[in-house]
């Protein structure tokens, strides 16, 4: 299981097919200090039905979006997943 972040700030461009484009991420770490990363690359996760994820998160069929996000952290490349949910007053949670 993944560590959750549950207040993360996402700077996305919104199209106009509905689509989501995440470019940055920002979050407090444990000293109370935020970090911000460039999303580099993304792969949006095809959402059939509602389930709970490997990270621990319950997402609700087509209406959650799951991206797999490429960022740089340290010099090296890592993938985290950012979950995105509009019926909860647009808040972000990030899976490290």
């Amino acid at each position: 299981m993944s560590k959750i972040i549950e207040e993360v700030d996402v700077i996305c461009e919104h199209k106009a097919d509905g689509s989501i484009i995440p470019m940055r991420l920002r979050f407090k770490n444990e000293d109370g200090e935020y970090e911000t990363y460039n999303i580099k690359g993304y792969r949006q996760a095809d959402i059939k039905s509602s389930h709970t994820t490997k990270d621990g998160i319950f997402v609700v069929g087509e209406s959650t979006f799951v991206f797999e996000c490429m960022i740089i952290a340290m010099n090296m490349k890592r993938v985290v997943r950012l979950y995105y949910d509009p019926r909860t007053n647009g808040k972000w949670k990030l899976a490290v």
